[in-house]
């Protein structure tokens, strides 16, 4: 399994339109992704500010492909997301899920 981050930042009323946005089109278009094991969306406020980290999990970078198109490095921020964010990554990370508990196994 893969784990693809990307990580931005929001004022307080920003993070709560990223998270209407995440919850409203981000997961419905994901749950369509063939190869697509879940998400986290992490929130953490602190200074006036708000660290926004989401994690999606993945079968294969072929899945994630499918997803990101051919260079699955680029993030994928839609218009309605940049709007409601301070800044955010242009790029993501990958990393190897090595262990994991829970449900997503």
């Amino acid at each position: 399994m893969i784990a693809r981050i990307w990580r931005a930042s929001a004022t307080p009323e920003g993070a709560d339109g990223y998270e209407r946005h995440f919850t409203g089109a981000v997961l419905p278009s994901l749950r369509g992704v063939a190869g697509h094991r879940g998400a986290y969306l992490l929130r953490r406020d602190a200074d006036g500010r708000v660290e926004i980290e989401v994690m999606t999990l993945w079968d294969s970078m072929d899945a994630i492909r499918r997803f990101a198109g051919d260079d699955p490095a680029t993030a994928v921020v839609e218009p309605a997301a940049r709007a409601v964010l301070l800044g955010y990554d242009t790029t993501v990370t990958h990393h190897t899920v090595s262990v994991s508990h829970g449900d997503l196994q």
